[in-house]
C-alpha cells in the first residue's frame, strides 16, 4: 500500500521519530498488512471497524506465526494502526476513520511494591547514627518514609521548608504545587541530629546553599546521590528486593492504608491530583482484608 510509505515519511519528516521507534512502527504496520492480506483486503478503504477490532483480538490471542502479545504491546500496535487511519483521513485518502472507535486494551493495574515494616526499619537503621554522611543519609530516608515525598521533593527542600518545632515540611510537587505534610517524631529526631551535628560541617565546604540535604562538597544533594544512599542502605540491611526512592513512597502509602487511614487523606499527603491514583494502594491491602474476613465472618472457612 502506497499509504504506508507516505505515513512513514510523515513520521520521519514531520514528527522526527527516533530510529528505534520507526522500526517498531514498521513492524506493527507490516503485521497489520499481513492480517489484511489474509482476510482478502488489499486497500485501506476496504477496512471496516470490525476488521480493526478483530486485528486487536488476533494480537491478544496470537496466531500460527505470532505468539500472543502482552496488553501493552497490543495497545502500542493498535495505536500505530489508528495513527495510519487518522493520517489517511487527514490527507483525504479515506472519508471516515474506522479505527477511531477501536480502543487499546487497558493494561492491568500493577500493585506498587511496598516493603514490610520490619524491612523498612532495618533499612533505616543501616544508615548508622555517627558519621556526618550517615546522619544525613538517615535523615533523608527517615523523611522519605515519614512523608511519602518524591525524591525530587526531598532533595529540593531548603532549610526554611522544614519546621521541626511544628513537625511539618513544605514540599513542592509536580507542576509547582506545594503541600504541607506532617513529619513523624523519628524523622524529626533524625533531621535534628543531622542539622546540628552534620550539616554545618558539610556546609562549610560549599558556597552557602540553602539546601537542606548537602553532598560531601557542600552543594545540594543530587538525585543520583540520593538513589545511591538508598541502595547502600538496602545492601547493608540485607534487603534483596529491588529498592528505589519510590519504594519508600509506596511503603508510606501502603502502611497508612493498612493502618486505617482514609484514602483521601493519603491522596493529600502524596500530592495526587486525583483520588483514583491513590486508590491503587487499597488493592495492596487485600491480604489484610482477607485475614480480617477469615477471623470475623462466621462462614469464612
Amino acid at each position: 500500500m502506497r499509504i504506508l510509505t507516505e505515513y512513514l515519511d510523515h513520521l520521519i519528516v514531520e514528527r522526527g521519530l527516533a530510529d528505534n521507534t520507526l522500526r517498531s512502527y514498521r513492524r506493527d504496520l507490516r503485521r497489520y498488512v499481513e492480517y489484511l492480506g489474509r482476510i482478502g483486503v488489499s486497500e485501506l478503504a476496504e477496512v471496516t471497524e470490525a476488521m480493526v477490532a478483530e486485528f486487536l483480538a488476533v494480537l491478544r490471542e496470537g496466531d500460527e506465526d505470532h505468539p500472543p502479545l502482552a496488553t501493552s504491546s497490543a495497545a502500542r500496535t493498535l495505536v500505530t494502526v489508528r495513527g495510519l487511519h487518522r493520517f489517511a483521513v487527514r490527507d483525504g485518502l479515506l472519508t471516515s476513520d474506522v479505527a477511531h472507535e477501536v480502543h487499546p486494551p487497558t493494561p492491568p493495574r500493577r500493585l506498587p511494591k511496598a516493603l514490610p515494616l520490619a524491612q523498612v526499619e532495618r533499612l533505616l537503621e543501616a544508615c548508622g547514627l555517627d558519621e556526618p554522611l550517615s546522619l544525613r543519609d538517615r535523615a533523608l530516608l527517615e523523611l522519605l518514609y515519614s512523608t511519602g515525598a518524591r525524591i525530587s521533593e526531598a532533595i529540593g527542600l531548603d532549610l526554611d521548608d522544614v519546621d521541626l518545632q511544628s513537625r511539618a515540611a513544605l514540599l513542592s510537587g509536580k507542576g509547582g504545587k506545594q503541600r504541607m505534610v506532617p513529619i513523624g517524631r523519628p524523622a524529626v529526631a533524625a533531621l535534628e541530629a543531622y542539622r546540628v551535628r552534620s550539616r554545618p560541617g558539610l556546609a562549610s565546604k560549599g558556597r552557602g546553599t540553602p539546601a537542606l540535604f548537602l553532598n560531601a562538597r557542600g552543594g545540594r544533594l543530587s538525585r543520583q546521590s540520593a538513589w545511591q544512599v538508598l541502595r547502600t542502605a538496602a545492601e547493608r540491611a540485607g534487603v534483596t528486593e529491588p529498592v528505589s526512592p519510590h519504594t519508600l513512597r509506596h511503603s508510606f502509602a501502603t502502611h497508612l492504608i493498612e493502618g486505617g487511614a482514609d484514602v483521601r487523606v493519603v491522596q493529600e499527603l502524596l500530592g495526587h491530583a486525583s483520588v483514583t491514583t491513590t486508590q491503587i494502594y487499597t488493592l495492596v491491602t487485600v491480604d489484610s482484608l482477607r485475614e480480617v474476613f477469615a477471623l470475623a465472618h462466621p462462614r469464612s472457612r
